[in-house]
Order: structure tokens, then C-alpha cells, then sequence
């Protein structure tokens, strides 16, 4: 079965990254200038397309009426060293990445799409580190991003800072899922880690400041079988019709 939407591709020549950066753009079957739509940026863009299935999802959910008229942008990384560096709170390139995301991301998406140029209706997305990267965007510069989806984030003490220094957290909708199985998570680097216990963790602080927040425990483990499964439902929460 085909696809309803159409994909696209910009090319932008970061001048923060010092690299040029394609960005995936899948527009929904009902796109027209004519219309606004909301934003939904993700990193890992080629894994949500590919293992998340995301734009089979996106067919779907506007086919049924059950989301928001919405575009799907997608930034993907160069390898997994590459990936830590721009999504890790610790990376050399992180602070840069969220720059390029800021500052030459939306101003492209802006001025090619027609979207709302609101935050609250710009939405970031992400599993693990892009999860991670995504909230400590949308912390950061909260008028350019209202919304965050976080799939099984990886989290420590600044990520726990940053939530509990930011005054707009309250303003923002999240999106935040762990597997009941993420106690032994492989990293980068070479480690296991526990991912459950810290999102427990980020989900008492966020309760308590965030007021539009939902957080699942799910079945399974720190793979895309997991997130694909709940992508459907990460979506139709976010952008809701």
C-alpha cells in the first residue's frame, strides 16, 4: 500500500554545525497552502520514518480525523558517535544542535510551510537521547516549542535541574513514555544503564509542574518495538483533533 502523503527534502547548510543537514518533510494527504498546519519535528528522523513507521501513521490519523492537520519533519544524524554529540546534555556539539534547531530549523519550516509560527503549535519528538535533546530544546527556548513527545528519555541530574529551574514547563504539553524492562539499557559508551528508575524520577518532578502531562509505563524494552507500537497513540495525545 502506497503512502497518501508526499515526502520532501531540504537541504540546510548549518552554519552552527558546520555541515549541511537534509530535513524530511512529509506532508499529509490534505496539504494545501491554503491550509495551516502544525509542526512535529523529530530526531532520529530516518528511524521514525523507517522503524517508527511514522508516516503510515500520519496517513492514518489524518485519514481518520483523529489528528490535527499536521507536517512531519525529520533530522537525522551522521552515526551514533555523532548522535551522543548533538543529543547528550554532555555533547560537544549538543548546545549547537539545539541552536540549529532554533535558529535555522523553524525559521526554514516558517518560511516554507504554512504553519501557524507559534510555539504551541511546534512540536519536538524523540526517542532516548532525541527525547532528551527535544525536552531540553523545548526548556530552553519555550516560545519557539510548546510540545514535546519523549520516548524512554535518557535523563540525569541536568535534565532534572532544567525542569525544575524553567518557569514555562506549566505552559507546555509532554508526551512521556518507559518500558517497565529499561533496568539494563546499553549506551554509546559502552555501559548499562537503568532508564526506568530516573524517568520515575523526571515524571514526580514534571507532575508536579507540568499540568497538561502524560505518562505511560509501558511493556517492553528500550526498542522501537515499543515506540512504534505507542506512536499512535503519542501522536493522537499531542495533536489531538
Amino acid at each position: 500500500m502506497g503512502r497518501k502523503g508526499t515526502m520532501v527534502e531540504k537541504d540546510i547548510d548549518s552554519q552552527y554545525l558546520d555541515e549541511t543537514l537534509t530535513l524530511k518533510i512529509f506532508k499529509p494527504e490534505n496539504y494545501s497552502p491554503l491550509y495551516k498546519y502544525h509542526i512535529c519535528i523529530m530526531q532520529d528522523g530516518n528511524d521514525y520514518y523507517q522503524l517508527g513507521r511514522v508516516a503510515t501513521v500520519s496517513d492514518r490519523l489524518h485519514e481518520e480525523g483523529e489528528i490535527e492537520n499536521t507536517i512531519f519533519v525529520g533530522i537525522h544524524y551522521q552515526d551514533r558517535y555523532d548522535r551522543w554529540d548533538k543529543y547528550h546534555p554532555d555533547g560537544e556539539r549538543n548546545k549547537a544542535y539545539i541552536k540549529f534547531l532554533v535558529f535555522e530549523v523553524v525559521p526554514l519550516l516558517d518560511k516554507e510551510l504554512p504553519s501557524y509560527h507559534v510555539g504551541s503549535c511546534r512540536v519536538l519528538m524523540g526517542d532516548s537521547l532525541g527525547g532528551t535533546v527535544s525536552l531540553m530544546t523545548a526548556l530552553k527556548y519555550p516560545n519557539n516549542f510548546g510540545k514535546v513527545i519523549m520516548q524512554s528519555p535518557y535523563v540525569d541530574e541536568q535534565v532534572i535541574e532544567a525542569i525544575k529551574q524553567s518557569d514555562d514547563v506549566n505552559n507546555m504539553s509532554i508526551y512521556h513514555t518507559i518500558g517497565l524492562d529499561e533496568t539494563e539499557v546499553p549506551t554509546t559508551k559502552g555501559d548499562k544503564d537503568d532508564f526506568l528508575s530516573p524517568n520515575r524520577d523526571l515524571n514526580e518532578v514534571l507532575s508536579q509542574r507540568a499540568s497538561d502531562y502524560t505518562y505511560k509505563e509501558l511493556e517492553g524494552k528500550h526498542t522501537w518495538k515499543q515506540w512504534q507500537k505507542d506512536l499512535p497513540n503519542a501522536i493522537k495525545t499531542i495533536f489531538k483533533n
